[in-house]
């Protein structure tokens, strides 16, 4: 069910008394919070819809992470939420004259909404980038002992550094092999320095221990372990590489943090840019749609309702039955291929012009 329905029904030279009309079958049902008029210009000269208010939306939601239930209080057009400003929409007629053509009109919009995606594109694209490196540095340092990043765990003195001859090495043991791994890993290979192991870190399911052998037998060591389930990390103690990794992790962090706000201030400017054209644009249908309907001169009052969400399908039957007189001239006078154009379809024709409008932006995934 939609959150409100703008439909088009004939004036037949009073727009006001349809208004009324309208306002006043609907009042005999609990069908309808409200019922308004919706402002239409009628002198537009002669759309397809398309938006990216969702994306904007969905996406200001991805960057509050945490703070998601903060979205909704952001989501606002020209200072009003998504409900008040559709209840008190104007044409803007500084940004769209209505003087154009309605073709001329469509690809203003249509513009504003390509330059908008592609801006959203790129700034999300970079955004993404950064978050998704600070997210595969924190994994790295919080996962398991098989792909954790050691630089954290390990300290200087618990390696043999700058030996020609030895080196030492990490390796990850299953917490329920302790006892095998000390009572053989000095004889995997030969050259293992005796008493050399210590365990220096452990999680859930294993622990990291060091071993200092010969470095020609590292290959043969690392092999011989695999065999008993014991993985040699790939790790050498280097504190410039580890120093490094410090530094990308807080840059990235710098940059996520400084890129956040002016995103944010972008998204929020943006959402309310976006909703405001595909609301000139559901207007433009309306005109388009109902010239098609009602035919020249134009002479049709919009009407802007509110439906209770309990009686959605009470409020189709109304609304039928009100206006179900305009079928035969609707149906005679409307090809296939125009109801196609102004976006009708079949499977949801209503003797009246009638267009959807979402406003539920929180919980769209």
């Amino acid at each position: 069910m939609s959150d409100f329905l703008i439909i088009s029904v004939p004036a037949e030279g009073d727009p006001t008394k349809a208004y009324r009309d309208l306002s006043t079958g609907l009042t005999k049902y609990p069908v309808a919070q409200s019922v308004t008029e919706f402002a239409v210009p009628q002198n537009l000269k002669s759309a397809v819809f398309c938006s990216v208010t969702r994306k904007i939306a969905q996406y200001m939601g991805e960057v509050l992470e945490e703070q998601r239930h903060k979205l909704e209080d952001n989501l606002l057009v020209n200072g009003f939420s998504p409900s008040l400003y559709i209840s008190q929409f104007q044409w803007d007629t500084a940004k769209y004259p209505i003087k154009q053509t309605l073709q001329s009109l469509y690809d203003i919009l249509s513009e504003n909404l390509s330059r908008l995606e592609a801006d959203l594109r790129v700034r999300s694209t970079n955004y993404n980038n950064i978050k998704g490196a600070l997210h595969a540095l924190e994994k790295k340092q919080t996962g398991s002992l098989l792909t954790r990043n050691l630089a954290e765990i390990v300290k200087k003195q618990q390696f043999v550094l700058g030996s020609e001859y030895l080196i030492t090495v990490a390796v990850v043991v299953p917490r329920t092999a302790y006892k095998e791994w000390e009572a053989t890993y000095e004889t995997l290979v030969n050259m293992v320095v005796p008493r050399s192991t210590e365990l220096i870190f452990e999680d859930q399911d294993n622990g990291l221990w060091t071993v200092t052998l010969f470095q020609k037998m590292l290959n043969d060591f690392t092999l011989r372990a695999r065999e008993k389930r014991f993985i040699v990390r790939d790790f050498v103690y280097d504190e410039k590489a580890i120093e490094d990794s410090k530094n990308m992790f807080s840059k990235l962090e710098a940059d996520k943090k400084k890129q956040f706000p002016p995103l944010f201030r972008w998204l929020r400017v943006n959402f309310g840019e976006a909703f405001s054209i595909m609301m000139h644009i559901k207007a433009l249908r309306i005109f388009v749609e109902s010239v098609l309907r009602y035919g020249l001169p134009v002479d049709f009052e919009a009407i802007l309702i509110v439906p209770n969400r309990k009686n959605y399908k009470r409020l189709r039957e109304v609304l039928h039955n009100m206006y179900e007189h305009l079928d035969n001239l609707a149906l005679s006078s409307t090809s296939d291929e125009e109801m196609a154009g102004a976006g009708m379809s079949h499977g949801e024709y209503y003797p009246y012009v009638s267009i959807n409008v979402e406003t539920n932006f929180v919980d769209a995934h």
